[in-house]
């Protein structure tokens, strides 16, 4: 069939940031908060909680649950817009913490929608090098890319991290197919500047600084349409009826959101994995740690079929199909 997901790990900081907490940092309420997201706490990372560290503690977990060592994987591709250094790349420390000497490792970067093009990635690599084994991670500390002072974006981001281990096998199980789009036209509704340039030729007029920015309204009507499109065009290729699908695990981003689609698509809510709750929206990491959860409180037995999709800043957006 495909790539294989031999085992699922997920590590979320410490510290819990409650809406009652952010009701001391901008004029915001609980109320306020839930009816508009449902978020209710999220994670914010502390000394010892970078991105790759947390993305290390997860693949461990994946690691563990797949009985693979850190040496026999052979690639590492971690989906981040938040490393603490731009280079080396987060994939290069999580190797280095790991100590898997063998793999060779780079970032991608399509925001929430990352971990399912890095799973996409590790599919097709493993359709050609059939033998080898992948560590495939999303990991975001958008703790330290959020405004603080601005009560529409510093309400919805968490920190946490998830992974998983894939293995090509000839079986009914693995990785089915995926459906991934981009559109940078519409890049100026949700964005991030980088740092200040150190040539002044290539300074970015008005950069406020290295933060999140988001036309929510504009977000909230693309994220619903194009997850819905990217789900159906999966499913006509694939002959699959939306009933077929045993579990679906969206972007965890609003529960505004995530009603909305899961009525479009016509999917039982009972089939649908929610904890953003929990964690708010944790970009990358959000499916991962979804996937990792579901995983392991027994929402998922050999032979399900597995929908995720995901919606980012690019704009970019996809679903992915996997045979548990």
């Amino acid at each position: 069939m495909g790539a294989v997901i031999l085992g699922t790990g997920s590590c979320l900081p410490q510290k819990e940031l409650s809406n009652q907490d952010l009701e001391k940092l901008v004029e915001t309420s609980d109320e306020w908060i839930l009816s508009r997201t449902g978020i209710s706490t999220r994670r914010i990372s502390g000394k010892g909680e970078e991105a790759f560290q947390l993305g290390t503690s997860a693949a461990k977990k994946a690691l563990a649950m797949a009985n693979v060592m850190a040496d026999d994987i052979d690639l590492i591709i971690v989906a981040t817009m938040s490393s603490h250094m731009s280079m080396p790349s987060c994939a290069c420390f999580v190797q280095k913490e790991l100590g898997a000497t063998k793999a060779f490792a780079y970032d991608v970067n399509a925001a929430c929608s990352g971990f399912l093009f890095a799973l996409d990635s590790g599919d097709k690599y493993l359709r050609v090098e059939k033998g080898k084994k992948i560590l495939v991670i999303g990991t975001e500390t958008l703790s330290s890319r959020t405004n603080w002072k601005d009560r529409n974006t510093c309400i919805l981001f968490g920190d946490g991290a998830g992974a998983a281990v894939l293995e090509y096998q000839e079986s009914e199980q693995g990785i089915v197919a995926s459906s991934l789009f981009s559109d940078g036209t519409l890049w100026n509704l949700l964005y991030m500047h980088s740092a200040p340039s150190c040539n002044p030729d290539l300074e970015q007029a008005g950069n406020p600084g290295n933060y999140i920015l988001m036309e929510g309204r504009e977000v909230f009507k693309y994220a619903v349409k194009a997850m819905e499109a990217a789900i159906n065009d999966l499913l006509l290729k694939e002959h699959v009826n939306i009933e077929a699908i045993d579990l679906m695990i969206p972007h965890q981003a609003n529960i505004r959101i995530l009603k909305k689609l899961v009525t479009r698509l016509g999917i039982k809510k009972e089939k649908v994995f929610i904890n953003v709750h929990k964690y708010g929206n944790t970009s990358a990491g959000s499916i991962p740690i979804a996937l990792d959860e579901a995983n392991r409180e027994g929402c998922l037995k050999r032979g399900d079929l597995l929908l995720v999709c995901s919606f980012g800043g690019g704009f970019t957006w996809g679903a992915t199909l996997v045979r548990w």
